[in-house]
């Protein structure tokens, strides 16, 4: 049965008439974050010589960034992931508030001799199993991860499932609860988290980067039972994971939500790999309506193979945003920067 909940925070005005002119400029390279070419010397300091992604979220005046899968030395000529030493995820972390020259990063979870260690483990039917967005409830750190069940084509792939992991000890021991899953590859295969209001936003896509993204959200204390999700209607919010509608059309990439205080809007960034960069959209409410796309950083402007947009937490909401984005061929994580300007 489908239970309709409406909530007052939600009423739908019809505001596009006056939705602003934003344009992103003055979109550079910053440092990179990880790999050979990083001031962090991640490849001798943590044998992590590629990788990639890098969200991020922060607790206790720590930023903590998640990398998907991660190799030692030494990389394949002519770039791209592989390598020994491989680890399916590592988490880093950085108290770095000034961004200006890059993001230093303090260490990385370490294994017995100092290297960067896997945190999440996979089950055996899965190829890999890689944290999609992290967040911070309280003093409890979560992860959402994806759990890949086979490569496709490019931009393509499919899940086994994804859910929830956390730790209670900052991040020292993480626990990924069984039942706290979305069984199979929902719309919820991959997600940007935003906490808002006491509930848990989650912004979802299935495996790949052509889906279209779809809202859930829970009691920010119920994170791990999956029976107190909803999901948007369109018009409410809903028990039945099938109702969920689109609220941002395909076709949809990694991606990352925050608020914008300069803008007073929420932004979301994503790559959309048809048109070969990292767009963005915006909208006054989470529920949308949500913006057309505004390029942000292209493809052929001399970062060919670029995917991944991760907003920093602390340099997401004035005029100047910050953000991780990967290469493939590199195959690492570089820090960008980009200004937003109201016409």
């Amino acid at each position: 049965m489908l239970t309709l909940v409406f909530s007052p925070l939600f009423v739908r005005v019809n505001t596009m008439a006056q939705e602003p002119d934003i344009t992103v400029t003055d979109v550079e390279f910053v440092e990179w974050v990880t790999g050979p070419e990083s001031p962090n010397e991640t490849d001798t300091r943590y044998n992590v010589y590629g990788t990639d992604l890098g969200s991020m979220f922060e607790l206790d005046g720590t930023v903590f960034v998640a990398f998907g899968d991660t190799f030692g030395c030494c990389q394949p000529a002519g770039g791209g992931a592989g390598g020994r030493s491989w680890r399916s995820n590592v988490v880093g972390y950085s108290t770095d508030r000034d961004l200006e020259d890059g993001m230093t990063l303090d260490g990385m979870l370490p294994d017995i001799v100092g290297n960067a260690r896997l945190v999440l483990w996979k089950a055996p039917e899965d190829v890999t199993l890689i944290p999609t967005y992290g967040i911070a409830i309280g003093e409890r750190m979560y992860l959402h991860y994806m759990a890949v069940k086979e490569w496709g084509a490019p931009g393509h792939w499919t899940l086994n499932r994804s859910g929830w992991a956390y730790s209670d000890d900052g991040g020292e021991r993480w626990t990924q609860p069984e039942d706290a899953i979305w069984d199979g590859d929902t719309n919820f295969g991959q997600a940007s988290l935003v906490e808002h209001e006491g509930y848990l936003y989650v912004f979802g896509i299935h495996g790949g980067r052509y889906g279209g993204v779809a809202l859930a959200r829970v009691p920010s204390n119920d994170v791990l039972d999956m029976t107190q999700y909803t999901y948007w209607t369109g018009e409410a919010w809903g028990d039945d994971l099938d109702s969920a509608v689109e609220i941002v059309p395909s076709p949809v990439g990694e991606l990352s939500v925050a608020w914008n205080e300069f803008l007073g809007r929420w932004i979301m960034l994503y790559l959309d790999e048809p048109q070969r960069g990292i767009v963005m959209r915006h909208s006054e409410e989470l529920t949308g309506e949500w913006s057309d796309t505004t390029m942000v950083v292209a493809s052929g402007s001399g970062f060919p193979s670029l995917y991944g947009s991760y907003l920093h937490p602390w340099a997401s909401d004035g005029e100047t945003i910050y953000f991780n984005m990967s290469q493939w061929g590199p195959y690492n994580v570089r820090l960008m920067r980009a200004r937003l300007t109201i016409n």
